[in-house]
């Protein structure tokens, strides 16, 4: 059974993109494009992992970390950080909050990003 993944990114170009990386790669993808749409299809569809961005409208990641934590699935939940932000301060946060994996956009490829979701959910 193929694994399902949720993407969370407002950029609607790097969505699509990592989008079209991850059903090459024979994935299941759910998108959503702000927090609270994210936090919802979450919680709806129980994916086996979500590729999170923190600087979104509606609802910023740290917020939909937070909250997805307060749910049954959202405790277990796999959870990578996909964002431009590489400080102290929002890495130490997002770890607190029991994540998988921080990724910093400019600094993977779209290559990079599916091995370190196929290592994520141990395939």
């Amino acid at each position: 059974m193929r694994k399902s993944i949720l993407v969370v990114e407002d950029e609607i170009d790097m969505r699509e993109a990592i989008e079209t990386a991850l059903k090459n790669a024979d994935f299941h993808v759910l998108t959503a494009e702000n927090g609270e749409q994210g936090l919802a299809l979450a919680l709806e569809h129980e994916p086996d992992l979500i590729l999170l961005d923190l600087l979104m409208p509606v609802m910023g990641g740290q917020e939909v970390l937070k909250k997805l934590r307060e749910h049954p699935y959202g405790e277990r939940a796999k959870v990578i950080v996909l964002t431009a932000m590489d400080d102290i301060a929002n890495v130490g946060a997002a770890y607190e909050a029991n994540i998988s994996g921080y990724i910093t956009k400019s600094e993977t490829s779209l290559r990079d990003l599916v091995t370190k979701v196929n290592a994520t959910l141990g395939d």
